[in-house]
């Protein structure tokens, strides 16, 4: 069969709908990134131990659950604002579930101290898990349901409406793996020596180890 030019445009206006068509399936079957917000004590730690997670695109450290619009992080751990230290972690469905990301939440805090968590006390640093539709609310539930029926004792972590996110200062995102040298109680350190050093001294791991014992999340190899 011999090709005419009106034919040749046929077929290759065929080929390109077939390649849209086809890009268009790709594009429809890859799922929108996600949000999961938590409070879990102290968030550089909640930012760090998520960022580790595959799947998860970033940890974002702020504020919720309070009533003031744009706290700063001297106006949170003040008292008075309502907020809670959270975390905004965002996350590709595709390669890790929500489901899971709840079950390593539990398993990565004391989710029966209603005071704080571990060396850090006070409303600011207490546990809660934020929803914004009923079948995340439904999932949060299960998650802690199923985490009380392992420790066989009570979650006193709330779970609570998701209101305003506000994200913290800038000094705070990603302060875990910054080399900037500051001043600290222990002289001057990078700020990621500053953190690890904050870490092992609060008895996060330590205590997340003796609760969970090898379900502990992100403690056993630190």
């Amino acid at each position: 069969m011999i090709l005419t030019r009106d034919m040749l445009k046929t077929w290759t206006l065929v080929f390109a709908i077939a390649v849209g068509a086809i890009a268009r399936c790709d594009i429809a079957q890859a799922a929108p990134a996600e949000k999961l917000v938590v409070a879990g004590g102290c968030f550089w730690c909640v930012e760090s131990d998520f960022e580790s997670v595959d799947g998860v695109i970033e940890a974002v450290s702020g504020f919720t659950g309070g009533k003031s619009a744009n706290p700063s992080y001297r106006d949170v751990v003040s008292g008075g604002t309502g907020h809670y230290e959270a975390v905004e972690i965002t996350f590709d469905p595709d390669v890790v579930s929500r489901k899971t990301l709840l079950s390593l939440f539990f398993r990565s805090v004391d989710p029966t101290d209603k005071g704080g968590q571990f060396c850090d006390r006070g409303p600011t640093y207490r546990t809660a898990i934020f929803v914004s539709s009923k079948a995340e609310e439904t999932l949060a539930k299960r998650a802690k349901r199923e985490a009380s029926g392992v420790l066989q004792r009570r979650i006193v972590t709330p779970i609570l409406p998701l209101g305003a996110f506000f994200p913290a200062e800038a000094y705070h995102q990603d302060y875990y793996k910054q080399d900037k040298v500051i001043l600290t109680r222990f002289g001057p350190r990078k700020k990621s020596v500053a953190y690890k050093k904050y870490r092992d001294a609060c008895g996060r791991d330590a205590r997340t180890k003796a609760l969970w014992g090898d379900e502990a999340a992100f403690a056993m190899g630190k």
